[in-house]
């Protein structure tokens, strides 16, 4: 009696949730609905008949049943109805059941994901690339609605349906298994790459009917963003794809597949070399994140990586790669190869502020730049306490961004250990000076070392920096050249005042500006040696205070070509110059032999000096 009483609820509650289905338009969203399967909320439903019967040919019935929670995407009648007619199919038992299985797959994801759960980007199906088990991607874009691979919506009215072991979401067209096209038109990001594949399919190259089949698969394409393809359209100084000859655009296409060769992000190893379908090689890197180094030298960030698909897999990249090839067509300005550069950006905005891009567009002069990251100039902007460069004075940020540029160009390999002089002026008129150390690497002024050099442009070359260049006090020269540490000790001894502070005084505010002769390490060991000390620490307090004035004279930036002969008054007291011989004599009648001259900084200027000047003894 029992049994029976058990077998008439069970068929009195599958009639009640049939007749609740279809007076709620096929939707069960009743409160009971979860206490059943997918697959017994897919039974109960007419609309969903030809799903049911597609799940028991494919044998799938039971992976919708069971209690592993999923989130299915779930097709009506009228979407397989439709998909049959596309692929030329007269009735579900015509589709082979490998296909047919694979495409239910498809449409199977994980985990329960409701509506409110679900955001623009990948998820990845139960379907997979032939037998490897990686699954197949789904690109869900909530732009517009809910929509699947850029084909299937989901039905609002008929989502969430929640079920025991998941939730349904009716959509209305059938998710087919995905190419690699399918990837690049389901994502919105990649409408201008789609655009260019369009545009580049002529004189027998059909990229899209390339991509969507199996010929010469599987594919692995590196899929440049909108952003990506704007930075090189601005970079070549054109307004759209249209502007760009067909042979070169097919050239650059080429060389972001990689053919035959499913290339997943687990695969990629630092320093692997690997062939495009273009015929050059582009260069693995993982350091500070995966990327390829193309023939510009300048990386592309991997951004987005595993989009797989049945005949490939996309990884989306920041920076339109460009090869060797094209480059020789192209031949980019230092300009041109920072706006191709995502890492470049803010730079390239600083330059549009500054007024200065034309000048490193001009292919009659030649420039080595120093171009900072954009980490570097974020760092840069908070170290000042700044939100953004629209707070940096145009006239400052111009200053420092001169600072970063040499005339002429010069590789990491000419470049040597001393100074140099960039664009930036100290009163407008007199360049100021970068010291370069390459005792290791390529370090500019003690606070800047080169990540990434020799990018060559058509006007010269750029060397990616690791930190902004600010505008050097004498202070920096000091610390920045080792040849000076004794000097730096002596300055920064704790008994001494703050000579480092004194001397980083911004010109324009007294005493700066400040010329300096600054005694080098050897001077300094001549002079302990001179008077019979041990070392430094052995000069007392007063005779150093005193010897270190005796070096500065405030309020003035006294050039090479300004020193005149006879006596100037520093800090601590008269000196007297022999313009003609560059010597100087302190007070004590010993002479010093000026051997370096003119290291220009913003708030004053260096000469490098043999001896250490006495006060009088």
């Amino acid at each position: 009696m029992k049994k029976l009483f058990k077998w008439a609820f069970v068929a009195f509650l599958a009639i009640t949730v049939v007749a609740c289905s279809n007076d709620d338009d096929n939707n069960p969203t009743n409160p009971d609905s979860s206490d059943f399967t997918i697959t017994n909320i897919l039974q109960s439903n007419s609309d969903y008949t030809s799903l049911v019967a597609a799940l028991n040919r494919a044998g799938l019935t039971g992976a919708l049943d069971g209690v592993e929670e999923r989130t299915l995407f779930a097709p009506t009648n009228a979407a397989f109805e439709q998909f049959l007619n596309d692929n030329g199919f007269p009735s579900l038992e015509e589709v082979p059941v490998d296909v047919l299985t694979e495409t239910l797959l498809n449409h199977v994801v994980n985990g329960s994901a409701f509506s409110t759960d679900l955001t623009t980007g990948y998820l990845n199906s139960l379907a997979s690339f032939g037998d490897t088990g990686f699954n197949l991607s789904l690109f869900v874009d909530l732009s517009s609605g809910i929509r699947v691979n850029g084909v299937s919506s989901v039905v609002v009215a008929n989502a969430d349906v929640e079920a025991s072991n998941g939730v349904i979401h009716q959509v209305d067209a059938v998710i087919g298994i995905p190419t690699v096209v399918t990837q690049a038109t389901a994502n919105p990001d990649f409408s201008v790459l789609v655009e260019a594949l369009v545009a580049g399919s002529t004189n027998g190259v059909d990229y899209v009917a390339l991509l969507s089949g199996t010929e010469g698969s599987p594919f692995t394409v590196f899929a440049p963003t909108n952003d990506a393809f704007a930075g090189l359209l601005e970079a070549l100084g054109l307004d759209s794809l249209d502007q760009i000859p067909v042979d070169l655009l097919q050239t650059v296409l080429n060389y972001h597949v990689i053919a035959a060769s499913n290339v997943r992000a687990g695969d990629l190893s630092e320093g692997a070399e690997v062939t495009t379908f273009q015929g050059e090689d582009i260069l693995i890197t993982l350091d500070g994140g995966p990327g390829i180094i193309d023939a510009t030298g300048i990386k592309a960030n991997i951004i987005a990586t595993d989009v797989q698909s049945s005949n490939g897999i996309v990884h989306a990249i920041d920076k339109v790669i460009l090869p060797q090839e094209a480059i020789d067509v192209v031949n980019p300005t230092i300009a041109g190869l920072a706006m191709m550069n995502a890492d470049l950006s803010i730079l390239v905005d600083a330059l549009g502020r500054a007024g200065l891009v034309d000048t490193l567009n001009d292919r009659n002069a030649e420039f080595t730049v120093f171009a900072p990251t954009n980490t570097a100039f974020l760092a840069f902007l908070d170290s000042l306490g700044l939100d953004s460069l629209d707070d940096v004075p145009v006239d400052v940020l111009t200053q420092v961004l001169l600072n970063h540029v040499l005339t002429g160009t010069a590789l990491s390999t000419d470049l040597s250990t001393g100074y140099v002089s960039s664009l930036a002026t100290f009163g407008g008129e007199d360049n100021l000076s970068m010291y370069i150390s390459t005792a290791d690497g390529v370090r500019i002024n003690g606070v800047s070392s080169v990540a990434a050099a020799d990018q060559t442009a058509a006007n010269g070359v750029v060397h990616v920096v690791d930190a902004v260049i600010g505008l050097p006090t004498v202070v920096t020269f000091a610390t920045a050249d080792p040849t000076f540490e004794t000097l730096v000790a002596a300055l920064t001894r704790e008994d001494q005042p703050d000579f480092a502070g004194i001397l980083s005084t911004p010109n324009g505010t007294e005493p700066a500006p400040f010329t300096v002769f600054a005694p080098t390490n050897d001077a300094f060991g001549d002079l302990l040696a001179e008077l019979g000390l041990g070392g430094l620490g052995d000069l007392d307090t007063a005779t150093l205070t005193a010897t270190l004035n005796y070096h500065v004279i405030g309020g003035a930036n006294v050039r090479e070509e300004d020193l005149s002969s006879g006596d100037v008054g520093t800090l601590g007291g008269n000196i007297t110059i022999n313009a003609a011989a560059a010597t100087i004599t302190d007070p004590n009648g010993r002479v010093i032999n000026i051997v370096v001259t003119n290291v220009q900084a913003a708030n004053g200027v260096v000469h490098v000096i043999n001896r250490v000047i006495l006060p009088p003894l």
